[in-house]
């Protein structure tokens, strides 16, 4: 697997009103984001409600990526949940044609460290897919611990949902001590929800690549600052974060389920209906929707000044 470069892309995955997986509008979804140039994407993954779907539409959603994508960019899908389902997950991935999968917590029980690896090295054993990791939730590893999640041979990458800079920096500071030398490919990815606020601490750490849930429903702005971070324009990101990432955050916040919710209602108002949210999500409010909409318009407007400059 070559390594992702740029920003990288989670689609939403679009219902019917009848609240059936609508394939030809999540193909619309995939190609207006691969227009605007990710460096990866990530099917039925969290904002793509990989909780919500059973087998057979999460065959439909990563076929449709794959199809899509037509190996422009690696397709990497969403696998988690009890083991015998994880590992029934990864192996439909493979047979879909992904290039990878982000391993998800596993359901509801809190387990320790040692665990958690178990539980990664019986998936990888499903299927011959790249994985990446994803520590969030229940899922909580250690520094000795992500050393052998990043030794097996499988395990590509981990991405952090926690947000615990402190257990992440040491994290990061053993894996690359432990794996100094060695040509396996592994990296670090920033996948905090709303993922652009907390870039600047995860580039402290040295963790460049993140998941941005913006680049659904408004890659301008997603990509306007990841250019003022690879720039390192500092006044830039600034303002984007005052004028955008920030509000949408204190938005997010006011409803569990909100970093879904919202982004799915994005694309709606970007033109492109995509339905709502399965239970036990619930949709925007109305006063809610017209707040996003306010923040999406100033944070479009700012990218659009950018882009002239």
């Amino acid at each position: 697997m070559d390594p992702f470069a740029g920003v990288l892309f989670f689609p939403v995955t679009p219902f019917t009103a009848a609240g059936a997986v609508d394939t030809g509008t999540l193909a619309e979804h995939l190609r207006r984001g691969l227009a605007a140039g990710p460096g990866g994407v990530f099917a039925a993954c969290g904002t793509g409600e990989f909780h919500a779907l059973d087998m057979a539409e999460y065959r439909q959603v990563v076929g449709s990526a794959v199809t899509v994508t037509g190996g422009t960019v690696p397709v990497f899908a969403g696998a988690g949940g009890p083991l015998p389902l994880a590992r029934e997950f990864a192996r439909a991935a493979a047979d879909a044609g992904a290039d990878g999968l982000l391993l998800m917590p596993p359901y509801l029980v809190a387990a320790p460290p040692a665990g958690l690896v178990a539980y990664t090295r019986a998936v990888t054993q499903a299927s011959a897919l790249p994985l990446i990791v994803y520590q969030r939730g229940n899922a909580v590893f250690d520094p000795e611990t992500a050393v052998e999640l990043a030794r097996m041979p499988q395990v590509v990458g981990l991405k952090d949902g926690l947000g615990d800079i402190d257990l992440m920096s040491r994290i990061v500071a053993t894996v690359r001590r432990a794996l100094d030398g060695d040509s396996k490919p592994f990296q670090f990815f920033n996948g905090m929800p709303t993922a652009e606020v907390s870039v600047p601490a995860y580039q402290g750490l040295g963790v460049e690549l993140y998941s941005s849930a913006v680049f659904c429903f408004a890659p301008e702005i997603s990509l306007a600052f990841y250019d003022a971070v690879t720039k390192q324009d500092g006044a830039l990101v600034d303002r984007f974060l005052a004028g955008f990432f920030d509000p949408l955050v204190t938005l997010r916040n006011q409803v569990p389920g909100y970093a879904v919710s919202l982004i799915k209602a994005g694309v709606r108002l970007r033109g492109l209906d995509v339905g709502g949210v399965r239970a036990p999500l619930v949709d925007p409010t109305a006063a809610h929707l017209a707040e996003l909409e306010r923040i999406t318009g100033a944070g479009l407007a700012l990218a659009e000044e950018v882009a002239v400059r």
